[in-house]
Parts: C-alpha cells; structure tokens; sequence
C-alpha cells in the first residue's frame, strides 16, 4: 500500500494538485510501482484531514491520466508503465526549471549567473 506517511500540506496550491503531485514524484523516485494498492479516498481523506471530495478529485484526475484504476467494491492500484514514468519525469523536471528561471529572470539574474549557479552547487 502506498504510504502517505512523509506527506506534507504546503500553502499556496491546491490539496488535490499535491495529492498528484506527491504519487507523480513517488512514481518518478520508484516507491510507487506498477500495481502497488493505494489507499481508499476515505482512509486517505481521514488521514490527511481532507474532505473526501478533495481525495476524490485527485483520484479521478490520475485515472485520466491513467495511472490507476479503480473499481467499484474493490481495491484501486497503481498502473504504470515505464513510458509514463518518463513523461511524468520529463514534465516534472520542466516545470521545476521553468518556475526556477522565471524567478532567477523576476530577480534580474542573467543566464550566465545562473549558469555558473548550477555549476557551483552541482557538487
């Protein structure tokens, strides 16, 4: 079963885009595979003080995504593919440098500075 255990609400985004957010990183780390069970949306709502409706949404919108798959009266689990962990990976690195460079540009740092900012902490 997937665990919640190291989940942390953040301000600023909503609760059903973290929810995503946390299985996606999960996915891309390799702690949640290929049908690994996840919790029920009212055991992770309980746990996470959520409303039901949040955990529901989140729910619906990684089975559009088809990354599980529920069924009525049975357990959901994890479906994924090697190709979906490389989409996911790929679009999470993206939109972490993109907000990272739109922040560097808003603090009116330059390419170069940036650059030579990754070098330096690379190691």
């Amino acid at each position: 079963m997937i665990s919640f255990e190291h989940f942390k609400m953040e301000d600023g985004s909503p609760i059903y885009t973290q929810i995503i957010l946390y299985i996606k990183r999960g996915i891309i780390a390799g702690t949640i595979r290929d049908q690994d069970e996840i919790p029920s949306r009212r055991v992770l709502s309980s746990l996470l003080g959520v409303n039901p409706n949040t955990v529901q949404k989140a729910y619906r919108m990684l089975e559009e995504e088809n990354l599980i798959e529920s069924r009525s009266g049975a357990k959901s689990f994890m479906t994924v593919s090697q190709i979906q962990v490389d989409l996911i990976r790929a679009q999470l690195l993206e939109s972490n440098a993109r907000n990272l460079i739109t922040g560097m540009k808003q603090m009116g740092i330059s390419k170069e500075e940036a650059h030579k900012l990754i070098e330096k902490l690379w190691d």
